[in-house]
């Protein structure tokens, strides 16, 4: 089973890589606020995010039925569905011009956001289910790190297709080639026949109930926990995507526009993006969701309120990369406490309406910076909101518990925890 689990694990992690073209919009929105005499469409920054940040709502948004229905149907189907919406939106965003917004809104924001949604929804879950919980954190983390990672390679292939193809060609291109991979690799995407064991993680500080718990979303709404981490996860993607959604730009308003190679900076911070998800999911595995929640909002509001100083390519390098891991973690710890909490059975609809926190700091946190930056011409104000909502997440998690524990007793678990993990 654990051959075959490692294979769902890295099909995912695959599905994820192209799914992550996302984050990449920072080397397209650059290029999408140059004047019409350099290649570009002459918007506004604040037009420029606009696809972006709808996007990711929709992507958030369709994280619930998307949840919802790879639970019913199976991850397979719904990830398929995905990568389709995903490919077309991709091709309808091509059809973007200086006069007209609405092929991206359209495209890239809706359909690509869909699909994107659809595609998520269902790798981490199906990953997950073939694992015990004490590698859940780790699993997940290796799965959602291949959205991070993305920008690695698409925002280098992005930044030269534009260059020899221009804007509109780079969709068209980039669309075909993710629909024929991501069809491919959706195929080895599945469920395990049964669920996998249980057993206890006394290693586990702040963790699941030693009861295997398998709570409905409507049970799992009825918790205070659920309420916290909500918050704490927005204020964590908040954060994060303001940054990220306007990097490449920030890189040349910051610099005087002496550093014109924005696009690797995009790239760096995907890699530690990805490395966080990883180390993040593996660290509280060890010490606990919540004590790792609580270093990453400290730290990311520390690198916060210093960025502005950033005008060096050290400053950027050590910014992008500190932003990078702390908000990857993010994207691997709210995963893995969801399923501690609420069990796996119903984890992609439970986790489909936690992810609705990363709706809304996508959709505020690149047009609020993008505003900010029209009207003040710089991003300073930006930086300030988003280090003092991670001293909000870093309080928040000292009012953060498990919930109270239901179901299974906890002895009569013991007893069975030792022919379950043989049947793993």
């Amino acid at each position: 089973m654990s051959k075959k689990g490692w294979l769902v694990t890295f099909s995912g992690t695959g599905l994820n890589l192209a799914l992550g073209t996302l984050y990449a919009w920072s080397v397209f929105g650059k290029q999408f606020t140059e004047a019409i005499d350099k290649g570009g469409f002459g918007w506004s920054k604040t037009a420029a995010a606009m696809p972006y940040s709808i996007a990711i709502g929709v992507f958030a948004l369709m994280m619930i039925p998307a949840g919802r229905l790879q639970d019913k149907l199976g991850p397979g189907i719904i990830a398929t569905v995905g990568a389709i919406l995903m490919a077309v939106g991709m091709i309808v965003t091509s059809f973007s011009t200086p006069g007209n917004a609405l092929p991206a809104i359209i495209g890239f924001g809706i359909l690509a956001g869909t699909g994107i949604g659809f595609g998520y929804a269902s790798a981490t879950p199906a990953a997950v289910k073939w694992f015990p919980p004490a590698k859940k954190g780790l699993i997940a983390g290796i799965v959602v790190a291949g959205f991070g990672l993305a920008s690695v390679y698409v925002a280098p292939l992005s930044q030269y297709l534009l260059g020899s193809h221009g804007v509109r060609k780079s969709f068209l291109i980039l669309g075909i080639a993710f629909g024929i991979v991501t069809l491919i690799i959706t195929r080895f995407i599945k469920n395990p026949p049964s669920p996998v064991a249980v057993k206890p993680n006394p290693a586990q500080a702040n963790a699941a109930p030693a009861s295997q718990n398998d709570y409905t979303w409507k049970e799992m709404m009825k918790t205070p926990t659920f309420y916290l981490l909500w918050l704490e996860f927005t204020c964590g993607a908040l954060a994060g995507l303001m940054i990220i959604g306007h990097l490449a730009k920030i890189v040349s308003v910051q610099s005087n526009n002496t550093i014109k190679l924005g696009f690797i900076f995009v790239a760096l911070l995907a890699v530690f993006n990805a490395g966080g998800r990883v180390l993040a999911g593996a660290l509280s595995d060890k010490i606990g969701r919540i004590r790792t929640i609580f270093i990453v909002s400290v730290g990311q509001a520390i690198v916060m309120f210093l960025f502005s100083g950033a005008s060096s390519i050290t400053g950027f390098v050590v910014g992008s990369a500190i932003i990078g891991i702390c908000y990857g973690s993010c994207l691997s710890l709210f995963p893995s406490a969801c399923g501690d909490y609420w069990g796996t059975k119903n984890l992609g609809m439970n986790y489909g309406i936690l992810f609705t926190a990363y709706g809304i700091g996508g959709i505020f946190g690149p047009i609020l910076a993008g505003r900010i930056a029209d009207s003040s011409g710089n991003y300073n104000m930006a930086y300030t909101i988003a280090a003092s909502l991670m001293i909000l997440a870093a309080v928040l998690t000292f009012f953060t518990k498990a919930p109270a524990k239901r179901g299974m007793p906890v002895a009569a678990e013991a007893k069975l925890a030792p022919k379950l993990q043989a049947a793993d």
